[in-house]
């Protein structure tokens, strides 16, 4: 790997941590007081676990963003590509501030089937690029896919 691909690379999972960074600034708020409040159901992890799993998932965010990158050209498809891959990592920060800084499980619901769609048009989006890119966002969406349940079973039972 050349100097300039790894400090792309290194950028690139910058880029994704720092999404989780911004939206774990949303989470810590409501960890000390709301959230511990909420009825939650018996799947539910214990937070340290889930902080653990989302470095991982930035991190292969990141790489998967690296391998796009890396091989598409500055056309108006590549920067379509790369704007979806944005819009994701907005919308994932999103989603933990209407969960947890706006303290409502439901405009969280609403949020997370807007991210797990978008996830999914990234891994579409992905494919016919690099393959193993896309094949990095899987672990991703099935933990938005669990969450998802998660966050929904916590908002009925918590109606």
């Amino acid at each position: 790997m050349e100097k300039n691909e790894l400090f792309r690379l290194i950028l690139c999972i910058i880029i994704c941590q720092m999404a989780g960074i911004i939206g774990s600034l949303f989470t810590a708020s409501s960890m000390a007081g709301w959230y511990p409040t909420l009825v939650k159901p018996a799947f539910a992890p214990p937070g340290l676990y889930i902080g653990l799993i989302w470095i991982v998932l930035f991190t292969l965010m990141g790489i998967s963003l690296f391998l796009i990158w890396k091989e598409t050209p500055s056309s108006l498809a590549a920067r379509t590509t790369l704007n979806f891959f944005a819009a994701q990592l907005i919308v994932n920060v999103l989603w933990s501030v209407a969960l947890f800084s706006m303290r409502s499980p439901k405009s969280g619901v609403v949020v997370i089937a807007l991210l797990w769609v978008l996830i999914l048009v990234n891994i579409i989006k992905f494919w016919p690029v690099n393959r193993t890119a896309a094949l990095l966002l899987i672990p991703y969406i099935i933990w938005v896919s669990f969450a998802a349940y998660l966050n929904y079973s916590i908002w009925r039972l918590n109606a």
